[in-house]
């Protein structure tokens, strides 16, 4: 068995992740817009008629701002907490909107998709794996701290989009305002590539193939320093930098052998 996957766009500009089996596929947030997310799709040689489901993680609009167009196209359930509906201020059709419960795993065709609480910012912040079989892939952004949810779903996983979303110094003596470094670094904000990388070294498991950094920022981080870091203590995983401008590649994630599919053109415990 076997999961394909790919980030569509990964950053404070918009965030939208694809993971599906060769017959069916959900997308993880939807931040970017109904056009921008065919386009990139296409270009993989995905096509929408695969997506049987909407995952949202929180309300922030870099994960919501292409979901209510693509919703009604498509007409896919949008799987979404009453309260992060609430905050975001989304009006969807109520035939296509499903709760979920985290911790309990969600069937979508063959896929099994299962939420976590989270630290972040938000009303009411969650994670999610994707599961087909064995193989599961986990994508984990927007992520305040490493809590103990996070690390028993991380050494779980074949493969993760994990966040690294900036690095301590370029942080330190950048432009952004005080109150605006205090959020990010602050316990529900953002990981750094520091928290990102003790989390991968400690808790990475050895059939892990393939890493994922997410959500890098545009002025605090940089991708080649991101990739070294993590690429120096990789241990068999191949690593790969998510674009806030572009898609992956779509990537073939099994629980033995793992290639890249070709496109076709310290431990916080308490959550609240």
């Amino acid at each position: 068995m076997s999961l394909f996957v790919a980030s569509l766009n990964s950053g404070s500009n918009g965030n939208c992740y694809y993971v599906g089996n060769k017959d069916e596929a959900v997308l993880i947030d939807v931040g970017i817009s109904c056009r921008e997310t065919e386009t990139r799709m296409a270009r993989l040689g995905l096509s929408m008629r695969k997506v049987k489901a909407i995952f949202i993680s929180h309300e922030h609009s870099d994960h919501i701002r292409g979901l209510t167009v693509i919703a009604k196209k498509y007409q896919l359930p949008v799987y979404i907490t009453q309260l992060t509906m609430t905050h975001g201020g989304l009006t969807l059709d109520p035939d296509l909107v499903a709760d979920f419960i985290a911790e309990t795993p969600i069937t979508i065709g063959n896929l099994q998709i299962t939420a976590f609480l989270k630290l972040h910012d938000a009303a009411h912040p969650h994670s999610f794996t994707v599961a087909y079989g064995e193989v599961k892939v986990g994508v984990f952004t927007d992520l305040g701290a490493v809590c103990e949810n996070l690390v028993q779903h991380f050494q779980q996983c074949h493969a993760a989009f994990l966040e690294a979303n900036y690095d301590e110094e370029m942080l330190e003596s950048g432009r952004y305002p005080y109150h605006l470094k205090r959020r990010i670094r602050g316990g529900k904000g953002h990981l750094s590539n520091k928290q990102a990388l003790t989390l991968f070294m400690d808790y990475k498991p050895a059939y892990m193939s393939h890493l994922f950094l997410a959500h890098l920022s545009k002025d605090n981080n940089d991708p080649a320093l991101v990739y070294n870091l993590f690429n120096t203590h990789a241990r068999g995983a191949e690593i790969v930098v998510a674009s806030r401008y572009q898609e992956t590649a779509l990537y073939h994630i099994s629980g033995s052998a793992v290639s890249t599919y070709a496109p076709l053109v310290n431990l916080q415990t308490s959550l609240f």
